[in-house]
């Protein structure tokens, strides 16, 4: 397979150039297409009865999470001139194309009785601009009068004052609610800026439209650290200008066929895909180490360079086909989640990984043979500096004190076990947002003063028509509200007796002290006021109770708290709701945001470490392909369990809890941390045919030999994954420090415990089975024969001439 793959590529270079750049302008011209993606993620199965249940709540009652909390602390807003800009931004707000309803204190709506009619009036409090300071002290004490708004739209204590803007659901999924975010937001803070007010902005649509551009903005400046640091890297590594314009080509077209494999796949840039782009250059340059390198060693030891680029091919070809193979199983594995997200992450990163080993594999071999040979200062760094000084150290280290070596990894590895047992689970509905970010602040204000802005529903189903009206129904909410009260974590609950008892409270002329539940006999008179009860229009009861009056919601804002602190509330209100609204009367439901958000945690926790399991069955096997023996196998994993086992135990002493946007982490680097394993035992069992199965001189060998690519992978691997940290999502800089933290534990565990454990066991680990592999990763005494094999070569004086090279 191998000889027929040099030929190929070397045999038809423009043509395979040709191809890769036709396909890769067709692959940019989808990429052109992308689009961010801003609808929620579905963390649950379409067929989980949750998920369902919460479909067949927005479907009754509309989309949960639909109002942007515009939130400002002014002592003066009951001052004439403050009151009426708040009254004009309210309305010039409402009038932005996409806002279906603002409401503020000073855009608010009260029930007045009007007799004649017998009818209650849903009428504006405020209608105009105010004229006097008497007419704001009047519409103060009549806002301040009404229980329905205290406490939701205004905190008398603190002087915070809310605007709840309401965004049609058709624009909330879609890229104009970028425009329409930003348009919000200039059009109040120019009112913040003229009363030096720090404006506070949240909600899950403004939260959601943040984060999304968040991404896109990421995803560009990731992408140009990755280029910049890779190419400083590989300049400083290679001392080579050519050597690092190569490298970088291949992964700038890495990046383009990973966007454009987006598109073709009709998915949308994410959380999780936003990163691939900086994340497979990366991956590329890690191709690109260990081509080069062998390239010139190759090249250095003979001279020929059609053998060095052959060699190049075969040798490290045949090798990193399984690293990235290991790799793209580590990402592949997410697709058994059933998290959309996650799968859509799984497909195009292991997809694309593949795709980048070949991009290299082609690529990097032809352009080298179109230009004259390595210049000795190319080969310079194979005999000294600083990474020779490290190979030869950790030589000397594994010769002569393996027993520090066992002893300090047992120590570490024991503290890190010990450290496991103080991870905890959890996960908030707002969870990658940085504690430093504004976004983050202003959600902490809005809790402090308002409890929290996270939807929790509960559906009441009473099934039977116009099972709302009844008076023993409505208590039983009012019974439940008072219930939730009692959490610190919810804000007041809203639901039809809030409105019932402000048609009360009208119907006594507005006092205060008659907002409550009416009577038996109060209840006939009120509901009588109430207009289009029976039809089709319900007017302000359109948002609480559905068209039959059967089944209504009763909405709770929560704070941003853990999933643990969320079950635990979820578990003991589940009786107590069982206790008001017996099972067999009513049919009860928790649901919203926060519910599903919970439960799809636990759901995904549980799949990533299914997926973790997968990819570490996977990377088995593939060893057992490699080295066919159990002994090898085991050995091969346990310099990449031990990283893992770190990583982990440092989670838990740094309070890192486990959650979706960690736990990916130790798929994506078990994958990829297990390619120097697969270097260095490659390397080793065939060193071990040149040393007539001497173990000593085979692993030092292997190790002189894979070494430096080992080194240079992991610096750049180190530095590409740390820019991650630069994030302002916690999940994504968490990415960074942990897989950074986890590729120097897997470089060191490698070098030292790997080669001491090969030394130690000695002859007990060679084998039959050993020496006879499965899968030929590549075989040192047999060349691929080139005696056919024409290729070009540039003259320094620019003359083309044919040379028939035989190896």
């Amino acid at each position: 397979m191998w000889q027929f793959l040099v030929r190929l590529i070397l045999r038809n270079r423009l043509f395979i150039l040709i191809t890769i750049g036709l396909l890769t302008i067709l692959m940019g011209y989808l990429g052109s297409n992308i689009k961010m993606s801003y609808e929620m993620a579905r963390m649950l199965p379409s067929s989980d009865p949750i998920n369902i249940e919460y479909e067949k709540f927005k479907k009754q009652f509309g989309l949960d999470g639909s109002v942007i909390f515009v939130a400002i602390q002014d002592p003066e807003l009951y001052t004439k001139e403050h009151f009426n800009s708040w009254y004009n931004l309210s309305n010039e707000v409402l009038e932005i194309n996409g806002i279906q309803e603002v409401v503020s204190v000073a855009r608010l709506y009260n029930l007045e009785r009007n007799d004649s009619l017998k009818k209650f009036r849903f009428l504006p409090i405020v209608s105009q601009e105010v004229k006097t300071q008497q007419e704001v002290d009047s519409i103060k004490n009549i806002i301040y009068g009404l229980p329905f708004y205290d406490g939701r739209l205004f905190n008398k204590e603190t002087d915070v004052s809310l605007m709840m803007i309401t965004l049609d659901k058709e624009i909330l999924n879609s890229k104009a609610r970028v425009g329409l975010v930003s348009e919000i937001k200039e059009t109040i803070d120019r009112f913040g800026a003229k009363y030096n007010i720090d404006v506070k902005y949240s909600g899950l649509p403004y939260i959601r439209t943040v984060t999304s551009k968040k991404i896109q903005d990421e995803l560009l400046l990731f992408v140009f650290l990755s280029l910049i640091i890779t190419s400083i890297l590989l300049f400083l590594l290679f001392r080579s200008g050519r050597a690092v314009l190569f490298a970088m080509l291949v992964v700038i077209i890495a990046v383009i066929w990973v966007l454009g494999t987006i598109v073709l796949f009709g998915y949308q840039i994410t959380i999780l895909t936003g990163i691939l782009p900086p994340l497979l250059i990366v991956i590329g340059v890690e191709n690109s180490i260990f081509l080069l390198n062998k390239y010139l060693s190759e090249y250095r030891l003979h001279g020929n360079k059609v053998k060095a680029l052959s060699r190049m091919i075969s040798r490290i070809g045949n090798a990193n086909l399984l690293t990235n193979a290991t790799t793209a199983a580590g990402f592949a594995a997410f697709i058994i989640t059933s998290n959309e997200l996650l799968v859509e992450f799984g497909v195009i990163a292991s997809i694309n990984i593949l795709i980048t080993y070949l991009l290299s594999l082609f690529i990097l071999p032809i352009l080298f043979s179109f230009f004259p040979v390595p210049k000795t200062k190319h080969l310079q760094h194979l005999d000294k500096g600083f990474i020779n000084r490290i190979v030869t150290t950790v030589t000397d280290i594994i010769l002569s004190r393996r027993t520090v070596i066992y002893i300090v990894t047992s120590i570490v590895f024991v503290a890190a076990v010990y450290g496991i047992t103080r991870l905890k689970t959890t996960g908030n509905i707002v969870d990658d947002i940085s504690k430093k970010e504004k976004l983050y602040k202003d959600m902490i204000f809005l809790e402090e003063n308002f409890k929290g802005v996270m939807p929790l529903e509960i559906t009441i189903n009473t099934g039977r028509k116009n099972g709302i009206l009844s008076l023993s129904t409505l208590r039983k909410i009012d019974r439940l509200q008072d219930t939730l009260a009692r959490y610190d974590e919810f804000a007041k609950p809203l639901s039809v007796v809030e409105v019932v008892k402000s048609a009360k409270q009208a119907f006594y002329r507005g006092k205060e002290k008659m907002y409550s539940l009416p009577n038996n006999q109060e209840k006939n008179f009120i509901l009588s006021y109430v207009p289009d009860m029976g039809g089709s229009n319900k007017g302000i009861l359109n948002a609480f109770v559905d068209s039959l009056l059967q089944t209504t919601r009763v909405s709770v804002q929560m704070a941003n708290i853990g999933t643990n602190d969320i079950d635990r509330i979820l578990n003991d209100i589940q009786p107590k709701v069982d206790s008001i609204f017996p099972p067999d009367k009513y049919e009860v439901s928790l649901t919203g945001t926060s519910v599903v958000f919970l439960k799809g945690t636990n759901y995904l926790v549980e799949n990533l470490f299914m997926s973790l399991m997968l990819a570490v069955l996977i990377i088995t096997i593939l060893m057992a392909l490699i080295f066919s023996s159990l002994r090898m196998i085991l050995i091969s994993l346990i310099p990449n369990i031990i990283p893992q086992v770190l990583t982990a135990g440092m989670m838990g002493y740094f309070g890192i809890p486990i959650k979706p946007s960690t736990i990916l982490i130790f798929s994506i680097a078990l994958g990829i941390s297990v390619d120097n394993t697969i270097h260095f035992l490659s390397r080793y069992r065939l060193q071990l045919r040149h040393n007539e199965w001497k173990i000593r001189p085979s692993v030092l060998a292997a190790l002189v030999e894979t070494g430096y690519s080992m080194v240079y992978s992991a610096i750049v691997l180190f530095f590409g994954f740390y820019i991650f940290t630069l994030s302002s999502f916690g999940g994504t800089e968490a990415l960074g420090y942990l897989v950074s933290f986890t590729l120097i534990i897997a470089l060191l565990s490698n070098l030292f415990v790997l080669p001491s454990l090969l030394l130690t066991l000695d002859k007990r680990i060679i084998t039959k089975s050993f020496k006879e592999p499965y899968l030929e990763v590549f075989d040192e005494e047999e060349d691929i024969e080139l005696d056919k094999l024409i290729i070009k070569e540039l003259k320094p004086k620019d003359q083309i001439i044919y040379k028939k090279t035989e190896i």
